[in-house]
Protein backbone atom coordinates (compact mmCIF):
# COMPACT_ATOMS: atom_id res chain seq x y z
CA UNK A 1 0.00 0.00 0.00
CA UNK A 2 1.40 3.96 -0.86
CA UNK A 3 1.77 6.03 1.80
CA UNK A 4 -0.80 8.52 0.63
CA UNK A 5 -3.24 5.78 0.56
CA UNK A 6 -2.93 4.57 3.92
CA UNK A 7 -2.95 8.46 5.30
CA UNK A 8 -6.74 8.65 3.63
CA UNK A 9 -7.95 5.35 5.02
CA UNK A 10 -6.33 6.90 8.56
CA UNK A 11 -8.40 9.74 8.39
CA UNK A 12 -11.44 8.20 6.92
CA UNK A 13 -11.22 5.63 9.41
CA UNK A 14 -11.45 8.15 12.56
CA UNK A 15 -14.05 10.07 10.62
CA UNK A 16 -11.89 13.13 10.24
CA UNK A 17 -11.74 15.60 7.39
CA UNK A 18 -8.67 17.07 5.81
CA UNK A 19 -8.95 20.50 7.41
CA UNK A 20 -8.91 19.01 10.68
CA UNK A 21 -5.71 16.72 10.40
CA UNK A 22 -4.05 20.05 8.31
CA UNK A 23 -4.82 21.59 11.78
CA UNK A 24 -3.09 18.96 13.83
CA UNK A 25 -0.27 19.85 11.90
CA UNK A 26 -0.24 23.34 11.48
CA UNK A 27 -0.53 23.38 7.70
CA UNK A 28 -3.57 24.21 5.27
CA UNK A 29 -6.18 21.93 3.84
CA UNK A 30 -4.54 22.37 0.47
CA UNK A 31 -1.10 21.25 1.47
CA UNK A 32 -2.31 17.91 3.27
CA UNK A 33 -4.39 17.35 0.37
CA UNK A 34 -1.18 17.14 -1.98
CA UNK A 35 0.36 14.86 0.95
CA UNK A 36 -2.88 12.32 0.64
CA UNK A 37 -2.99 12.44 -3.19
CA UNK A 38 0.85 11.35 -3.15
CA UNK A 39 1.82 14.78 -5.25
CA UNK A 40 4.15 15.16 -2.32
CA UNK A 41 5.88 13.81 0.01
CA UNK A 42 4.83 14.01 3.78
CA UNK A 43 7.78 15.29 5.93
CA UNK A 44 9.04 12.82 8.43
CA UNK A 45 7.56 15.38 11.60
CA UNK A 46 4.53 15.55 10.14
CA UNK A 47 4.55 11.21 10.61
CA UNK A 48 5.55 11.70 14.15
CA UNK A 49 2.38 13.67 14.83
CA UNK A 50 0.30 11.70 12.90
CA UNK A 51 1.67 8.16 14.41
CA UNK A 52 0.62 9.26 17.97
CA UNK A 53 -2.04 11.31 16.89
CA UNK A 54 -3.63 8.04 15.17
CA UNK A 55 -1.47 5.92 18.07
CA UNK A 56 0.21 3.49 15.20
CA UNK A 57 3.46 2.65 14.30
CA UNK A 58 5.55 4.59 11.97
CA UNK A 59 5.98 1.61 9.87
CA UNK A 60 1.98 0.92 9.58
CA UNK A 61 1.33 4.73 8.27
CA UNK A 62 3.84 4.40 6.29
CA UNK A 63 2.61 1.50 4.29
CA UNK A 64 5.20 -0.89 5.68
CA UNK A 65 3.42 -3.43 7.14
CA UNK A 66 -0.59 -4.14 6.71
CA UNK A 67 -1.35 -5.06 10.34
CA UNK A 68 -1.77 -2.04 12.83
CA UNK A 69 0.99 -1.88 15.77
CA UNK A 70 -0.29 0.32 18.35
CA UNK A 71 2.53 2.97 20.26
CA UNK A 72 0.88 2.63 23.67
Amino acid sequence: MYTYQRLRDMREDHDKKQEEIALILNITRQQYQLYESGKRELPMHHFVTLAKYYNVSLDYLAGMIDTPKKLY
